[in-house]
């Protein structure tokens, strides 16, 4: 009966070391096989935004024409007669 008790515990203390050690190197094995990941794409590259500039120019050069034109109009009579 103390042989039988005495095996399972040295299984259980074999066991006990061997899964420690598996603990411990598996994530070293993982780290050195798997490169590293790359990084991610920037959001804007810059166009997009010089876009967005362009359209806020273009926007304000519009309002500025339709405001500035009817007071350069009215000094025309072109459908008067």
């Amino acid at each position: 009966m103390a042989s039988s008790i005495s095996t399972s515990r040295a299984f259980s203390s074999l066991f006990t070391a061997f899964a420690l050690i598996f603990f411990i190197v598996s994530p070293l094995v993982d780290a050195h096989s798997s490169a590293p990941a790359p990084a991610p794409a920037p959001a804007s590259d810059g166009t997009s935004i010089d876009q967005g500039i362009a359209y806020v120019l273009m926007l304000l050069a519009l309002v500025l024409t339709y405001l500035i034109h009817p007071l350069d109009a009215s000094s025309y009579n072109f459908f008067l007669n």
